[in-house]
C-alpha cells in the first residue's frame, strides 16, 4: 500500500502544481489575512475544480477557525485549510460492507471511463482475499466490451456470464444471478452499457436491471458504483448527476487520476453529493485501483508526510 501511495502523491503532481504551488504562494506571498487573501484562495481551489459549493464551504470552516484560534500569521492557514478539506471529505467509515456479505454490485458509468478494467480489478481483489466473484457481461451493446471483460475475468481468475453481442442485458443479469447463486459466489459484479440509443434507452434499461436483481435475488447486498474519469473534472460531476437521478448511487470509482491536473474532483464529489468515493486508479496495473482514503488522498495531493510515506 505505500508503494500506491507514492504514485498516488507521483499521480498528483498535475494538481499539486497546478492548485497547491498557487496556495503556498498565497500563504507566503500575503502579510496579513484579509478579504483578499480568503477571495485568493477560494479562486486557487475553485480552478482546481474542487467546485463552488465545496469551496465556499471550505472557506467558511477556514474563516471561522482563523477567529476561534485567533490566526494572525497567513502561513499559519496552510495546515487549517489541509485539515478543512479533509472533513469535507470525512463520510464517515467509508464501508466495504459488501466484502463481508453476499453482494451484487452494478458497475454504471459512460463508455472510456475505465469502467470494464475497474470491474477486473476489484475482481482480482475480492479473489485474491479469498472470494468467490463472478461477473455479468451485461454491457451488450458494445462489442469489444464482452471481450474485455472476458480477458479480465481470466486474468483475474474469476468466473464471467455472457451472451452475444446484442443479446438483451436483461437475460445476462438473470442468468448470472442463478450461475452465482448456484456456484455460492461471495460478489456478483454487473458490468452495463456506457451508452446507449439515447440517453432515455440508457437509463430505462439500468432500471429495468435494478428490477431483475431486486426480484432474482432480494437477499444480496446492493452496491451501485459509478466509474468517473478524474481529468475529466466537473464533467465528472454532471454525469455523477445524471447517473443519480436513475440509480441510487452508493459508491463511485475515480480513474485515470494519474494524469489529471483536476484531482480536486473527488473533494468536491463527496463534498456536495455525500457519496464515498470507495476506489482511486492512477494506472494500468493489476493493483493500480485501491480503496479510497480521504487522509491519504489529501495528505498525497498536499504532499504532506503521511505516516504512509515514511517507508523509503
Amino acid at each position: 500500500m505505500a508503494g500506491f501511495f507514492k504514485r498516488l502523491v507521483a499521480g498528483l503532481s498535475k494538481t499539486r502544481d497546478n492548485v497547491v504551488s498557487g496556495l503556498n504562494s498565497i500563504f507566503h506571498g500575503f502579510s496579513r489575512i484579509d478579504d483578499d487573501f480568503y477571495e485568493e484562495i477560494e479562486e486557487m481551489l475553485i480552478m482546481g475544480d474542487l467546485g463552488v459549493v465545496t469551496t465556499e464551504k471550505i472557506i467558511e470552516d477556514l474563516k471561522a477557525k482563523v477567529k476561534e484560534l485567533k490566526i494572525k500569521e497567513p502561513q499559519d492557514c496552510r495546515e487549517l485549510l489541509v485539515n478543512s478539506i479533509k472533513e469535507q471529505m470525512d463520510l464517515g467509515e467509508n464501508a466495504y460492507e459488501f466484502e463481508n456479505r453476499k453482494s451484487v454490485i452494478l458497475v454504471i458509468g459512460v463508455n472510456g471511463v475505465g469502467k470494464t478494467t475497474s470491474i477486473g480489478k476489484i475482481a482480482a481483489g475480492l479473489k485474491a482475499q479469498g472470494k468467490k466473484v463472478v461477473l455479468a457481461a451485461a454491457d451488450t451493446f458494445r462489442a469489444a466490451a464482452i471481450e474485455q471483460l472476458a480477458e479480465w475475468a481470466n486474468r483475474a481468475g474469476v468466473d464471467i456470464i455472457a451472451q452475444q453481442e446484442g443479446s438483451d442485458p436483461g437475460a445476462v443479469i438473470f442468468d448470472a444471478i442463478q450461475a452465482a447463486k448456484s456456484r455460492d459466489a461471495d460478489v456478483l459484479i454487473c458490468d452495463t452499457a456506457g451508452r446507449l440509443h439515447n440517453k432515455k434507452n440508457l437509463m430505462d434499461e439500468l432500471k429495468k436491471i435494478n428490477r431483475i436483481i431486486e426480484r432474482e435475488y432480494p437477499e444480496a447486498y446492493r452496491e451501485n458504483f459509478i466509474v468517473l474519469d478524474g481529468t475529466t473534472g466537473q464533467n465528472a460531476v454532471s454525469q455523477l448527476r445524471e447517473f443519480k437521478e436513475t440509480a441510487d448511487i452508493s459508491g463511485i470509482i475515480l480513474t485515470k487520476m494519474d494524469g489529471t491536473a483536476k484531482g480536486g474532483i473527488a473533494v468536491a464529489i463527496q463534498s456536495e453529493f455525500g457519496v464515498p468515493v470507495k476506489y482511486i486508479g492512477v494506472g494500468e496495473q493489476i493493483d493500480d485501483l485501491q480503496k479510497f482514503n480521504s487522509d491519504e488522498f489529501v495528505n498525497a495531493l498536499f504532499n504532506v508526510k503521511g505516516e504512509t510515506e515514511n517507508d523509503d
